[in-house]
């Protein structure tokens, strides 16, 4: 009697341990697969608390100035903004005359003339900020065949945009052991392979900031990336505003609509009609 009480306890017993060693199979090839996605498509990023994430928040036009000149001083040595002209400065980061005298400090190729030649000239608010290289070719003959990419849309185009770039600049370090970088690219695990062309470029007190803000590295990264977000979105801040106006407006009518379904037409749809049919 007691054998036969043992054989089920005993194939219950086996059952349990055949299950754990699946789920603990299971666990290693989803591990495996997370670091195997890791490795391919770079850490995920946490998620940070930008000022202007909330649904009546604005950008923080002060953060915008400062990034703006993070990245004219060390992004705009390699990286364009070809969808930002000097003109969309204003009232943004700058005044009119402040951008009209950033954009007279460059030349612009322009033409032809009377005579069929191109000349340069002094910049005008109508001119893009300028590319540093002439073409594709020109940009990744001069940095070992890797090609900097235009800004202008970098916080729309990656994933998780903002979280990603702000990642990104602050997460160079060293690799960690058994991991090898060939030379030339640097560590970073929020890059996609973890290897990435571009070098670590801010640093402690790297620029000056015209206002006075101590310039740390998590500061800067946070400025560049705001200033990177407005670039991406400059209709960010009129899109919420005109969201609040209709809010408020759709708010009125609402109110209006109960009202008159509650105290004016309500008593006359529920009244009572009496039809004396005699008289």
């Amino acid at each position: 009697m007691l054998r036969a009480a043992a054989a089920p306890l005993k194939q219950r017993s086996s059952q349990v341990w055949r299950y754990g060693a699946l789920a603990g199979a299971g666990l290693a090839v989803a591990s495996s697969i997370a670091l195997a996605d890791e490795a391919e498509h770079g850490l995920h990023p946490a998620e940070y608390p930008w000022p202007h994430a909330g649904f009546f928040s604005s950008y923080d036009h002060k953060s915008i100035r400062r990034g703006f000149q993070v990245y004219q001083q060390v992004c705009s040595t390699c990286h364009s903004l070809e969808l930002i002209h000097f003109r969309d400065l204003v009232g943004v980061s700058h005044t009119e005359d402040e951008a009209k005298e950033l954009a007279a400090n460059i030349e612009v190729t322009d033409g032809p003339n009377e005579e069929g030649e191109m000349f340069d000239r002094p910049g005008k608010l109508s001119d893009k900020l300028p590319s540093p290289y002439a073409n594709e070719n020109h940009a990744r003959y001069a940095n070992g065949g890797a090609y900097p990419p235009d800004l202008s849309l970098i916080t729309k185009a990656r994933h998780d945009g903002q979280n990603y770039v702000y990642a990104l600049l602050m997460g160079y370090r060293e690799p960690p052991a058994g991991v090898t970088v060939r030379e030339g690219l640097y560590y970073n695990p929020y890059f996609p392979g973890g290897a990435i062309a571009m070098p670590k470029m801010l640093n402690d007190e790297g620029v000056e900031y015209d206002d006075g803000t101590p310039a740390s590295e998590a500061q800067q990264a946070k400025d560049v990336v705001t200033f990177l977000s407005w670039a991406a979105e400059p209709e960010h801040d009129d899109r919420k505003l005109m969201g609040a106006k209709w809010i408020a407006s759709l708010s009125v009518v609402l109110l209006t609509t109960i009202y008159y379904k509650r105290f004016r037409w309500s008593p006359i749809k529920s009244r009572r009609l009496i039809v004396d049919v005699v008289n």
